[in-house]
Order: C-alpha cells, then sequence, then structure tokens
C-alpha cells in the first residue's frame, strides 16, 4: 500500500511537541511509510476548536483524524492504524492471536506500572514521593527488561528483527526518558540495571522512523522547568 493511503481520505494528527504519547503515533505512521500526513500543532493552554470538537470527552492530544473522522488516544490509534492500513510498512501487532496478547499485556504494564510511577517522581511535592516514584519506575524497567529477553527471543526489538507494538509504546518515552537525567540526576536507562533496554534504546533511536520525532534535551529541559514551576505554583496555598 503507498505511505499515506486510505481511499484519497486525508490524515491529520493533532498534538503538542513534548508530548510522549504523541511521539508514539508519529512513530506508528512513520514505522508504516505513512508520512504524508498533516500534523497541527496544538496550544494546550488555548486548544483549537477542532481539538474540543474532535475529543469532546477527554479534550486531548493526540487526535488522529482520518478522512474527517476522529480517533482518539494514543493506543487506540496505534491499533487503528494497524487496521486501516494492514499492508503499510511494518505490522504493529503481531499475526498470531497469542502474542498480540502478550503485546498488549507489555504495553499495558509500561503505562500503567512504569509510565505511573514515573510520573509520580516527576510530579511529586515531597521528596518522599518523588524517590518512591523513581524507586517503582527502576524496578518496573528491570520487569521490562526480562520481558525483552523473552519476547524478543534475542533479536534487536521486542516484536524481533522489526519494532512492533511494544518498541513503540515504550519508545514514545525515549525523548523524555533522555532529559530525566539531567532534571532528577537519575539514568533511568542504566546498563548496569538493564543492558537490553539500552541496547535496545540505541537501536530504536537510531530508526529512520524516529528522526525528528523526539525533541531535543535541552528543549524536553526548558519546557520541564514551566512544568515544575506550574505544579509548585499550584501547590502553594492563596494568601
Amino acid at each position: 500500500m503507498a505511505a499515506g493511503a486510505g481511499g484519497g481520505q486525508e490524515l491529520k494528527l493533532l498534538g503538542a511537541w513534548p508530548s510522549p504519547f504523541v511521539h508514539r503515533v508519529r512513530l506508528a505512521l512513520h514505522l508504516k511509510g505513512i508520512t504524508n500526513y498533516e500534523y497541527v500543532e496544538e496550544d494546550l493552554t488555548n486548544k483549537s476548536d477542532l481539538l474540543l470538537a474532535s475529543n469532546p470527552v477527554h479534550k486531548k492530544i493526540p487526535v488522529l483524524l482520518h478522512g474527517g473522522r476522529p480517533v482518539c488516544e494514543s493506543l487506540v490509534i496505534l491499533q487503528y492504524l494497524e487496521d486501516a492500513f494492514p499492508e503499510a510498512g511494518n505490522a504493529l501487532l503481531p499475526a498470531d492471536p497469542y502474542d498480540r496478547a502478550v503485546a498488549r499485556f507489555w504495553v499495558a504494564y509500561a503505562d500503567d506500572i512504569f509510565f505511573a510511577a514515573w510520573i509520580k517522581s516527576l510530579k511529586g511535592t515531597t521528596e518522599d514521593e518523588k524517590a518512591a516514584g523513581t524507586a517503582g519506575a527502576l524496578a518496573a524497567l528491570q520487569t521490562l527488561e526480562s520481558a525483552f529477553g523473552e519476547c524478543s527471543k534475542g533479536k534487536p526489538f521486542f516484536a524481533g528483527d522489526e519494532p512492533g507494538y511494544v518498541d513503540v509504546a515504550l519508545g514514545g518515552y525515549l525523548g523524555w526518558m533522555r532529559a530525566y537525567e539531567a532534571v532528577a540526576g537519575v539514568n533511568l536507562l542504566d546498563a548496569g540495571r538493564t543492558p537490553l533496554l539500552v541496547a535496545w534504546a540505541e537501536r530504536f533511536a537510531r530508526l529512520d522512523a524516529a528522526k525528528g520525532v523526539f525533541p531535543e534535551v535541552d528543549q524536553i529541559l526548558q519546557y520541564g522547568k514551566v512544568l515544575q514551576a506550574r505544579t509548585a505554583a499550584s501547590a502553594t496555598p492563596n494568601n
């Protein structure tokens, strides 16, 4: 199938450059060879009418518009792309139903366990909360290290020879993971703790599909400082 095919229907992605969930969708589009989509940068402090109309429930990015019809939430979009463009580029999900279930399990683990802990370390209002979040994130990554060994079967990616659903879902976090060391002084992907994931991250970042998707670390750092300032301001009681 030609890149961007879909009965001639326009593809438009509503996103915001810092979002790891938008990074996921862009990675998936590029892996499937769909490069002629329109990317629309949203101002999340002043959301567009198109975004609010396209995702009236959550009012969040990313939103993929295919022929004007909205698909919301990053993982839903990834699965939609697989269904809508089954012959384009990389298959994100394996053909075998059991293997698909395993991939979905580990993506849910990455979001529900790893990311949930990590976000606490970023948004925690006390040092204890931040430390507990970091400890939880590191423990989850060690579990994902074991998962990589089992899923990859000695090949370069979770999905085998080519990146797939788990690779894209976890890979969407790589930009922020690289910046986290400078923000918090903690290297989440450390060769001593998770050597397989460190090598995987380096391979993933070198993919053509990843080029131009991840923001520069300094750009993320500046944005992170803005978020920290907002968090601190919201935690300060009004006099």
